[in-house]
C-alpha cells in the first residue's frame, strides 16, 4: 500500500514538471489586438457576419481575412469607426499596421 502511495506521488510530481515545463516552452503567443477588438465589438455572438461568434471576426479582422468591420450587423457605426481607427493605429507583433474599411 505504501509502494503504490509513493509510486503515484512520484508520477505526479514528474508529470507536473512536465507539464510546467511544457508550459514554459510551448506557450502560443496572442496579438493583444485581437482581445481589444473582440473587446469592441458589441459580444452577442449572433453569428450574422459568418463566423462563430464576435472573437472569431476579430481573429479574422486581426490576421488580415477580413477587410471590412461593416460585416458586424448589430454594432454601432461610432464603435466600428473605433475599431478601423484602432486597427490602422495600432502595430501588431511584427510592427505593422492592418488597413481596415468601415
Amino acid at each position: 500500500m505504501l509502494q503504490a502511495v509513493l509510486t503515484m506521488l512520484i508520477l505526479g510530481a514528474l508529470l507536473g514538471l512536465g507539464l510546467g515545463v511544457a508550459d514554459k516552452f510551448l506557450k502560443v503567443e496572442v496579438d493583444a489586438r485581437q482581445e481589444t477588438v473582440t473587446s469592441m465589438l458589441p459580444g452577442y455572438n449572433c453569428g450574422g457576419c459568418g463566423f462563430a461568434g464576435c472573437s472569431g471576426l476579430a481573429e479574422a479582422l486581426v490576421n488580415g481575412e477580413v477587410k471590412t468591420v461593416s460585416l458586424c450587423k448589430p454594432s454601432k457605426p461610432d464603435a466600428k469607426q473605433k475599431i478601423v481607427d484602432y486597427l490602422k493605429e495600432t502595430p501588431g507583433p511584427d510592427g505593422s499596421t492592418l488597413d481596415v474599411a468601415l
